[in-house]
């Protein structure tokens, strides 16, 4: 079961050449509310990562996150044997290696990889590539880059998955209204507002990876 969670961006415009701007969807005050809205789908999803799934008929139980689901942080970071690990996990619960797979990382995952791969390895211009975004995937997952994963002081929390292994359900899509606040001196007010929520569909097909950061 998922919960949907109401979200909301709202910003006061009183210069009159800006306001005059805001019917180009590609002005800068359209592009900061969408990238608002953005950012709070990507907590959303990664919050759902390892919290408690709400599961059954009714989903009134509540599952945590699969403790043989993680790959430990070892106090290394993000290695190539960490990706294998999890790769392992995933095969292990027999999920089907056609199935689309992800993994979430921050930058200095990237640079982990670069820094522990040697450069005789026949790894390294991959991982260079990986770095430079010349490719996206490695090992079998495609790598997304994102500055949004919790650090809980000692180490990164990123996670691997197969694609049908996490939903992100949309309740109301982002929608947009741009009117004056009579309250606010008639200042014109840009708005933003959208309704998701995220869960684990299966718990197999989720891998928390911790890295040493």
């Amino acid at each position: 079961m998922v919960t949907l969670q109401d979200f909301e961006y709202a910003d006061l415009i009183d210069d009159q050449d800006k306001i005059r701007m805001l019917s180009d969807p590609t002005s800068v005050y359209a592009k900061a509310a969408a990238a608002g809205i953005g950012r709070a789908m990507d907590d959303v999803i990664i919050t759902a990562f390892n919290a408690s799934a709400s599961t059954g008929k009714s989903g009134s139980t509540s599952t945590a996150f699969a403790s043989g689901n993680i790959v430990a942080h070892g106090s290394a970071g993000l290695t190539v044997a960490k990706l294998i690990s999890a790769k392992k996990i995933l095969d292990q619960n027999s999920v089907d290696p056609s199935i689309n797979r992800y993994i979430v990382v921050s930058p200095e995952q990237i640079e982990d990889l670069l820094n522990t791969t040697s450069v005789t390895s026949s790894d390294f211009n991959t991982v260079k590539a990986l770095a430079t975004g010349t490719v996206d995937s490695f090992v079998g997952f495609k790598f997304i880059v994102s500055n949004r994963l919790k650090d809980d002081g000692t180490s990164r929390q990123c996670y691997a998955w197969a694609e049908d292994g996490m939903k992100l359900a949309v309740g109301k899509e982002p929608s947009a209204q741009i009117t004056q606040r009579a309250d606010k001196s008639y200042a014109t007010q840009v708005y933003y507002c959208a309704s998701f929520g995220a869960t684990r569909m299966e718990e197999a097909k989720v891998v928390q990876v911790l890295c040493n950061e």
